[in-house]
């Protein structure tokens, strides 16, 4: 590896993206050329689960006959030329294992995000930061390409493992010619057309990134980004509406940008009195921009809770459809699609109107404490009468403001905001540790009404210790750190939440007995 002539290619792969074959395509096109190359992979479990790693060597001068160049099997942690991450969270995955060199090597990735299992299972919000990723694929690599490959996949109607090795061709970093990657695609033999069309797409903007770059003479190629500029989010700009602007405006600015996109999410939920109902909830704490940034947020994911009548909402778009047949490359094929339903009783008759179904709700309740029954059904939505069952239920959407399940998450939200805007009277930190209290509104069925007692347990306890230090004229350290302290216990799993209600237990009792050391001290061993 020592070898200045010997240039090497890592891929990192989640199974099924392909990666084997993008290994194919780089070798095939290297041997077209006379290059001398070997090619191994590192099979291993798919979805994330284990490493699947491609590596690829290839000797840049051709083949004279001389005695060949020793490979090696596995990239050697420092002394990579080309890393070419299908995904972006494998570049984290490669950094932590010490592979790329800011010296040497250039990245190609592709920005877009297919979520592992840790960040799935995770109770808040687990999702590695983007911005993270960024920087350190910024800090480790001699060039950066990053654009979004899947997409640009999906508009050609193609794999993004071609869009990708079109990227590699127009990135100039191998001594390929584009035409030999495009013979080796043809050599290939599967879905030529198609893989054709995504390495034309990816070469495009490779070059376009490149260019510019190139152009500065004199500049640096070290920690050298190139990224495609960020779009606007349609639905924002589908959703634009000089009344709502006006109304916008009136907020500070950095609250623009939030607002923008809650009231295209609120007016695609419901419609615009919906919306604009959001944005008066929101204006008492427009004068702390920084309460309201966090009110807004959650607010607005809030008040466009998911019922039955949302999801039927979302399962018979038609964009929904279209997704699944580019996804499936079944562009001109019929395509099934099962959709696997299993409302319990709330949600049935919380889509109801409050008044005719409150007297069965409260005898539900009784009667089924730990769990209501649920109806499981399969719904092909692909058949007239399967899209029609479901389609129907988007039609209850002008009853939803009186329905059973709005009387219980608004008067929820009212409760909520209410002690934000009091706990702002008394100490700006404790309303936002308050505000935040609503990250714990989420799931379905049994979660949602576990997480949803959550959220009154800890408006309650909180409000209380706020009231037993404001009565004994200390600060409020012990219930800023008691509404932090539970949420992130009841955001750790089912298994922290009898911890979060016992240190909430404990902290009253202190505060009631007028101790707010021994309070502090039960939170510090939290």
């Amino acid at each position: 590896m020592s070898d200045a002539r010997l240039l090497s290619v890592l891929i990192p792969a989640v199974g099924g993206q392909g990666g084997g074959v993008l290994l194919e395509w780089i070798v095939d096109a290297a041997l077209a050329d006379g290059l001398q190359v070997h090619g191994t992979s590192i099979p291993g479990v798919a979805q994330r689960t284990g490493s699947t790693t491609y590596y690829v060597e290839l000797f840049t001068e051709p083949d004279s006959g001389a005695e060949p160049p020793a490979f090696s099997l596995y990239p050697v942690p420092g002394a990579l030329d080309v890393l070419l991450a299908p995904e972006f969270l494998e570049i984290g995955r490669m950094i932590e294992l010490g592979f790329p060199s800011p010296d040497r090597t250039t990245i190609i990735a592709s920005t877009h995000r297919l979520y592992s299992i840790h960040e799935k299972i995770a109770t808040g919000r687990g999702v590695y930061p983007i911005e993270d990723l960024h920087a350190a694929a910024r800090a480790f690599s001699m060039t950066l390409y990053a654009f979004d490959a899947l997409a640009l996949a999906r508009e050609h109607g193609t794999e993004a493992n071609a869009v990708l090795l079109g990227a590699l061709a127009g990135s100039g970093v191998l001594p390929i010619r584009v035409d030999a990657y495009r013979d080796a695609i043809r050599a290939k033999g599967v879905q030529v057309a198609a893989n054709l069309r995504g390495f034309d797409a990816g070469l495009a903007v490779a070059t376009q990134l490149r260019g510019p770059a190139e152009a500065g003479a004199g500049s640096s190629a070290r920690n050298d980004t190139r990224s495609e500029p960020a779009s606007a989010d349609p639905q924002t700009a589908a959703t634009a509406d000089p009344d709502f602007e006006r109304r916008i405006a009136e907020f500070p600015e950095e609250l623009r940008p939030t607002l923008a996109q809650a009231v295209a999410r609120l007016v695609d939920y419901q419609d615009r009195p919906y919306a604009e109902r959001y944005l008066g909830r929101l204006t008492p704490f427009a004068r702390d921009p920084e309460v309201a940034r966090v009110v807004a947020r959650h607010l607005a994911v809030w008040m466009t809770y998911e019922d039955a009548i949302r999801v039927a909402q979302l399962k018979t778009r038609p964009s929904r459809f279209e997704r699944i047949r580019q996804e499936k490359g079944a562009q001109r094929g019929e395509i099934v699609v099962t959709d696997f339903l299993k409302p319990d009783l709330d949600e049935i008759y919380g889509i109801l109107p409050y008044r005719l179904v409150a007297p069965f709700a409260r005898w539900a309740e009784r009667r089924w404490p730990h769990g209501r029954p649920a109806l499981g059904q399969h719904v092909k939505t692909t058949t007239v009468l399967g899209y029609l069952r479901v389609w129907l239920l988007t039609l209850l959407r002008p009853l939803r403001p009186i329905s059973y399940r709005a009387h219980a998450e608004h008067a929820r939200m009212h409760r909520w905001l209410a002690a934000v805007a009091r706990c702002a009277s008394w100490d700006k930190a404790l309303a936002l540790e308050i505000a935040r209290g609503a990250q714990l509104v989420k799931g379905y069925g049994d979660v949602r009404r576990r997480m949803a007692a959550h959220v009154d347990r800890l408006l309650e306890s909180v409000m209380h210790a706020a009231e037993c230090e404001a009565a004994n004229g200390g600060g409020f350290e012990a219930s800023r750190e008691l509404a932090a302290r539970y949420r992130t216990l009841v955001l750790q799993g089912p298994d922290a939440e009898a911890r979060a209600v016992a240190l909430a237990d404990r902290v009253l009792a202190r505060l009631t007995a007028a101790d707010r050391r021994g309070a502090l001290a039960s939170l510090a061993e939290a």
